[in-house]
């Protein structure tokens, strides 16, 4: 089968399209045929690796996808050949952790994410566990489904499970265009925050952030997005500030809140280490909520909105798998406003 992966860590020049064996599949997996599938920069920073990262070569990258079920393991019973499903990136594999048990399956010792720790699903096929899979109904297209899946469950884990997001509260998000800060905004919309300021890089992404529901967007090329946050909650600041990127904007997203406010972390775009000024966070008695990932339940919850049509991915462009390459190095030069999504055809599907 057609698989994009890489066999060694290094820059995109070390992705290509692969032809490896069609998985096989364990007691309690289907073997899924993968309809579509969608970029993360996780991909780029598990292409570049880091120290303690063990891969099997060659490494199948992606953690997103949805697509049609084609068989199943002996102890599978939700599902059956022929059912369209999409899948949960979050992976645990052993029911009986003490996290797993108590539902946090995204904490478990064991966790793991597709196409990061273990083979992705950039693939024709993938071997996915029954549990990580969820129903896809028939008028919500492939390509939404693989978008919407790891930005979606990460960014209401992050604001809803972990940062309790109320009515009435106000609230940050830094970065205009990821997929994370588009499902951000959306969220936060939904469940009644106000007002939504973000902070953006370019007239278009933040026109984009406005359409999706942001109160006011500030364009950081122009100004200092720090005071004129600060200026436009009359120098009060913001209750939730949702931060991304790490070194390069912490310290202003921290002065940004306000006394008691919470600080959402799911990610360090620009970097993981940088200093922080220890009197802001005594001073104004502020929280800093670290998020990965998110369980089950926040999965099917989350993605049940999108299937009904109350939240949706950006999509930026649709590339074919044999176009991966190019759409990686989009990805890696930061010009995406969105997703970018692989559709994976198939001139057949069922397994020989």
């Amino acid at each position: 089968m057609n698989a994009l992966g890489f066999e060694q860590h290094g820059g995109v020049e070390q992705v290509k399209l692969l032809d490896v064996p069609r998985p096989a599949i364990g007691p309690h997996e289907v073997l899924l045929s993968v309809r579509a599938a969608a970029l993360n920069r996780l991909d780029l920073w598990v292409l570049e690796g880091w120290p303690g990262l063990r891969l099997t070569w060659p490494h199948i990258m992606g953690a997103d996808g949805a697509g049609v079920v084609v068989a199943v393991g002996e102890s599978v019973t939700r599902f059956h050949a022929g059912d369209r499903v999409a899948v949960n990136p979050t992976l645990c594999n052993d029911p009986t952790d003490r996290f797993a048990r108590l539902g946090q399956d995204n904490m478990c010792d064991d966790f793991a994410i597709f196409g990061e720790h273990v083979d992705g699903l950039f693939a024709e096929f993938a071997a996915v566990p029954e549990r990580n899979l969820l129903p896809l109904p028939d008028g919500v297209p492939f390509e939404t489904a693989a978008a919407a899946s790891l930005v979606f469950v990460t960014a209401w884990h992050s604001l809803i499970t972990r940062g309790r997001l109320r009515p009435g509260e106000s609230i940050l998000v830094v970065g205009a265009g990821g997929g994370v800060n588009t499902a951000a905004i959306q969220i936060a919309r939904l469940v009644g925050a106000r007002p939504i300021f973000v902070v953006g890089s370019s007239a278009a992404k933040l026109a984009q952030a406005t359409a999706l529901g942001a109160d006011e967007v500030i364009n950081r090329s122009e100004t200092d997005w720090g005071r004129e946050v600060y200026r436009l909650t009359g120098r009060r600041g913001v209750d939730v500030v949702v931060d991304n990127v790490g070194a390069a904007t912490f310290a202003q997203s921290l002065r940004a809140l306000r006394r008691g406010g919470r600080l959402l972390t799911v990610g360090n775009s620009s970097g993981p280490r940088f200093e922080i000024d220890n009197r802001y966070l005594f001073s104004k008695h502020l929280t800093i909520i670290g998020s990965t990932m998110g369980t089950s339940v926040d999965y099917e919850t989350v993605m049940g909105l999108v299937f009904a049509g109350r939240l949706r991915p950006v999509i930026d462009t649709v590339y074919s798998l044999r176009d991966a390459v190019t759409a990686l190095a989009r990805l890696r030069d930061g010009d995406v406003m969105g997703k970018l999504v692989l559709r994976i055809p198939h001139a057949e599907s069922e397994p020989a």
